[in-house]
């Protein structure tokens, strides 16, 4: 039985393709066609340089991802991702633990995250890691731009 070993690092913009790669393999995804394109992307880590994260495989594939920013007041988690065959090994918990000590580094003591309702397997692992799940809130958002439309992977 061959051990699975990778390493977690800040993202950087060359990691866009092994990233947008990733993001295509995971079932029920979500994708903006322009916050995650190449240059949505670029932007948003020109913003936020040093949250944001990836886990990459032995052999260079990223197998695991997270965008991280902050406003200088709250961090937002977005696009936590672990691929599949790569699951339950300690790496979405290892990201997300990179990501907050990044944000902490920045004086940012407070951060949130959206998980959609029918993604039980984020769920389970948000609750597993020990967020709390706000119930005392709604979330409301604005389109600014209907160009920037979500596709769903299948």
């Amino acid at each position: 039985m061959s051990t699975k070993t990778y390493t977690i690092r800040t993202m950087t913009n060359e990691d866009y393709d092994g990233l947008k790669s990733l993001w295509m393999t995971i079932h029920g995804f979500g994708i903006r066609s322009i916050d995650d394109s190449r240059e949505g992307v670029e932007r948003f880590l020109k913003r936020n340089p040093d949250t944001s994260v990836v886990a990459v495989a032995e052999n260079g594939d990223i197998v695991g991802g997270i965008l991280c920013g902050h406003d200088g007041r709250r961090g937002c988690l977005y696009h936590v991702c672990v691929r599949e065959d790569y699951r339950r090994l300690g790496i979405g918990k290892a990201m997300v633990v990179h990501c907050m000590n990044a944000l902490k580094e920045e004086k940012i003591n407070k951060v949130s995250l959206i998980a959609f309702t029918k993604n039980d397997v984020g769920n389970a692992f948000w609750r597993t890691i020990g967020w709390t799940k706000r119930e005392d809130l709604n979330y409301y958002d604005f389109t600014l731009n209907e160009a920037n439309i979500t596709a769903f992977n299948k």
